[in-house]
């Protein structure tokens, strides 16, 4: 299924799979196009897009565990003045979006940026201001909506309270202690070994559908599309600027949810969760603190998944860690803005199917609905 998605358009797809017996699959597959720049490879570094944010409610909870940090501290106590409101929005509601902050990436002073034409470096705090310019889209705690703004708060609190910069932070106290030797978080355009190319349509082939702002991303021409991956992702920051691999994502992920990297109950407090569509609250996906679950035609999953220039991906896993799975692809703006309905299916299909795969089940024959969320 790999190949069907690459045949519907995809330049490269990377899918991992390890059912916890025996080997992991591990599958590469890219368009003829896409191997004169280079041979995809399922080891290749990939930007995670929002992935990020579970790295990043992982240290906050580390600091809870340490008596650093409260979920229940208001923002306003480490981010003095900054936030308006600061004083009802907690931590915790800004690792499960129910802050009610306007997505900064809405605004179009990061359009630059996120077609690579801006070489300004944003920092957390930058990003924060320019969420908080927008009136919030509801009162703190009283509803959910994915916010990147929640996590560049996120980032400027992990900053103010550790004097560490959040690249320092992943090293630190992820990378390091899982031996992830392929994961960091991008504070330019360089990489840090090999690693995969993200496309974009050039701008006389990007579909209809992909608003006008975004028709025209700067990079490499290839083939009728854009060679993206020398572009600045650092403006992703906490909410979306880390490089890993599907090997190391599954590291991270086992590591998790089997309690290695957080106490007992702060891994609760990780999967304690708020409904994330209002007219399904019980039995609909949920979003606990920087990850979400649902349930699937084969089992429920943990999982979250990643949009930035050039690079989509999303990461899964069971309640144990013992089973995980990833899908790669090296586009995004397609998947973003669902301009392309048929590579939209040939995605969700192989979603499908990667998940039964993890649970060591066969794929329902007709097309699912995916539990993983729909926001980058």
């Amino acid at each position: 299924m790999a190949q069907q998605l690459v045949d519907a358009g995809a330049p490269g797809v990377i899918v991992r799979v390890d059912d916890g017996h025996g080997r992991p699959v591990e599958i590469a597959e890219q368009a003829p196009w896409a191997a004169k720049d280079q041979r995809l490879k399922v080891g290749d570094e990939f930007r995670m897009g929002s992935n990020t944010k579970t790295m990043m409610a992982t240290i906050v909870l580390q600091l809870v565990a340490e008596g650093r940090l409260a979920l229940t501290d208001p923002v306003e106590k480490w981010l003095p003045g900054q936030v308006p409101n600061g004083r009802a929005i907690t931590l915790r509601m800004l690792l499960n979006h129910t802050s009610g902050l306007f997505d900064y990436t809405e605004d179009p002073a990061l359009v630059p940026s996120i077609l690579g034409k801006d070489p300004h470096r944003w920092t957390s705090s930058e990003l924060l201001a320019v969420g908080v310019t927008h009136p919030p889209l509801f009162a703190p705690g009283t509803q959910w909506s994915y916010s990147n703004t929640d996590y560049a708060a996120v980032g400027a609190v992990l900053e103010r309270v550790t004097g560490t910069s959040l690249a320092d932070l992943i090293r630190d106290r992820i990378a390091r202690p899982l031996g992830l030797k392929h994961t960091y978080l991008a504070t330019d355009g360089s990489w840090h070994g090999a690693y995969a190319r993200g496309y974009e349509p050039d701008s006389a082939h990007m579909p209809a559908g992909v608003p006008a702002a975004f028709q025209d991303v700067s990079g490499v021409d290839r083939d009728g599309h854009v060679n993206v991956s020398g572009n600045d992702p650092s403006w992703g920051g906490a909410a979306g600027a880390v490089v890993s691999t599907a090997q190391d994502w599954s590291r991270f992920y086992t590591a998790l949810m089997s309690g290695r990297l957080l106490p007992a109950a702060q891994l609760a407090e990780l999967r304690s969760t708020v409904p994330m569509d209002p007219g399904n609250p019980v039995n609909g996906p949920g979003s606990g603190l920087g990850i979400e679950t649902g349930t699937t035609p084969c089992g429920t999953i943990w999982a979250h998944d990643g949009g930035i220039t050039g690079y989509s991906s999303v990461n899964l896993t069971d309640s144990t860690g013992s089973r995980t799975a990833t899908v790669l692809v090296s586009t995004e703006f397609l998947f973003e803005f669902g301009a392309d309905a048929k590579l939209v299916a040939a995605d969700q299909a192989l979603q499908t199917a990667t998940i039964c795969a993890m649970f060591g089940k066969a794929a329902p024959a007709a097309p699912a609905a995916q539990a993983t969320t729909q926001a980058h």
